[in-house]
């Protein structure tokens, strides 16, 4: 059966099964190309992969949204939320 989750950890191990390189090395090059993703979106930079997706900090308008327990209007700051936009190559291997 297969799992329908997969955590760092498994990308790690997967990695290092596929390219037979030492865990400590694998794991030091996921780390750092994660953190440097981060550190190009919080800086408002774009992060492509070609074929795979792009990697963007989008702006969100302030909006009024609604308190579920008392219905009254709550005011929703405008900020910047990541988001991932699926490349051509990972399109078609999902959707297949």
């Amino acid at each position: 059966r297969m799992k329908k989750r997969m955590i760092k950890e498994d990308i790690i191990n997967e990695v290092c099964r596929d390219t037979r390189k030492p865990r400590f090395v694998v794991e030091e090059v996921v780390n750092s190309t994660l953190e440097n993703i981060t550190l190009a979106m919080s800086q408002g930079k774009e992060v492509q992969f070609a074929g795979f997706g792009t990697f963007e900090p989008k702006k969100r308008a302030a909006r009024t949204g609604r308190n579920p327990h008392t219905n009254e209007p709550v005011p929703i700051p405008a900020r910047v939320v990541p988001s991932f936009k699926a490349g051509k190559y990972l399109k078609k291997a999902v959707t297949k």
